[in-house]
């Protein structure tokens, strides 16, 4: 019985290498190399999981625009930064020293989102429950729209979220 040759696959920049590392060489992204078969490499048939096919590149008049949808989050600054309000499906990494109001500024943001009459779920890594129920209480009132979630196992979160399907997380 004949062995399989097998090659690694950047899944970024779809260059292939003989051997696994954990940097592309090529590209530099890190852990992006994926084993598959060799004649099932791109541009052959068949396709290599987590590989995306090369595209070429475009201008900015052949990409399509149109009026995205934003939420606000009921603090002018912060929309004003965000272009508006933060886009359905988007991510927004917000960073800072630590006590610089970071936690502060997101309970602000979920309540003003849910007392529009979204549903909104707040899930700490660090903090807990009694912690961001001593922050809130300085705030004022809270919608029922909103929910808190003390929680780090990924797979929890998830399920959380598709049992509770929030409209911003």
């Amino acid at each position: 019985m004949a062995k399989t040759k097998t090659l690694f696959y950047c899944s970024e920049c779809g260059n292939e290498f003989s051997r696994w590392t954990g940097q592309c060489p090529s590209c530099k992204a890190w852990n992006t190399l994926v084993e598959a078969p060799k004649d099932m490499r791109p541009g052959r048939t068949g396709a290599v999981p987590g590989i995306r096919p090369r595209t070429a590149p475009v201008t900015l008049k052949e990409i399509e625009s149109g009026k995205e949808e934003r939420i606000s989050t009921g603090l002018g600054e912060l929309d004003n930064v965000l272009g508006g309000g933060f886009v359905p499906a988007s991510l927004i990494l917000v960073g800072g020293d630590p006590g610089i109001g970071k936690s502060t500024l997101l309970l602000q943001v979920c309540r003003h989102v849910a007392a529009a009459g979204r549903k909104v779920l707040y899930i700490s890594g660090e903090e807990s429950l009694r912690q961001i129920r001593l922050r809130a209480l300085r705030m004022g009132e809270f919608s029922d729209l909103l929910g808190f979630l003390c929680e780090t196992d990924l797979d929890a979160i998830a399920e959380t979220l598709r049992e509770w399907q929030p409209e911003a997380v």
